[in-house]
């Protein structure tokens, strides 16, 4: 039997204007071999809700700052199980979507294990998730994605006054249903 270290996570599908999700290029730090492609978040610390640490981790990897509230509700869960830096992790996570009409990525909130183990980000349309033959996680993304977008209204042309050009869009209730692990 395999010992897992449990953990909870939060993890925010940003997606722009034109429907594309942001994903980071990285790799396990004891297996840097083991390339791919995955959407910003982490885990939780203790006391914290799932909507604060996806706030948190959103700032902190991409600079954008949103108040837990704005994430409105999660739209999709998972548990998976999986190796990281000589540790075996079962994770729960959530994910939160946050559309934004356009983002400029700043990675300067990176911790040390990030800055280590994540060497680029680029904004992925779904089309190009069906046929790369990168590897990215969730594996169900593509699917996970056209669930959540097109139960999300559409984002104004322009930021709402005040904001720095995003706005999560889903509420309780408007949920997607999924499940599976990588």
């Amino acid at each position: 039997m395999t010992d897992y270290t449990p953990r909870r996570a939060a993890r925010v599908l940003l997606v722009d204007a034109a429907g594309r999700v942001l994903l980071f290029s990285g790799w396990d730090p004891s297996r840097p071999d083991h390339r791919y492609w995955f959407t910003p978040g982490g885990g939780l610390d203790p006391g914290e809700s799932p909507a604060a640490a996806a706030a948190r981790e959103l700032a902190e990897e991409t600079g954008l700052r949103l108040a837990p509230a704005e994430l409105g509700e999660s739209v999709w869960s998972e548990t998976v199980e999986f190796p990281f830096d000589g540790v075996r992790y079962r994770q729960e996570q959530e994910f939160f979507l946050v559309r934004v009409p356009s983002w400029q990525v700043d990675t300067a909130g990176f911790t040390d294990v990030e800055r280590a183990s994540v060497d680029g980000h680029r904004w992925w349309t779904r089309a190009e998730l069906v046929t790369t033959d990168e590897r990215y996680y969730p594996v169900e993304l593509p699917a996970v994605l056209a669930r959540a977008l097109s139960a999300a209204p559409q984002p104004p042309a322009a930021a709402p006054e005040g904001r720095a050009g995003a706005f999560p869009v889903l509420r309780a209730g408007a949920g997607v249903e999924g499940g599976g692990s990588c």
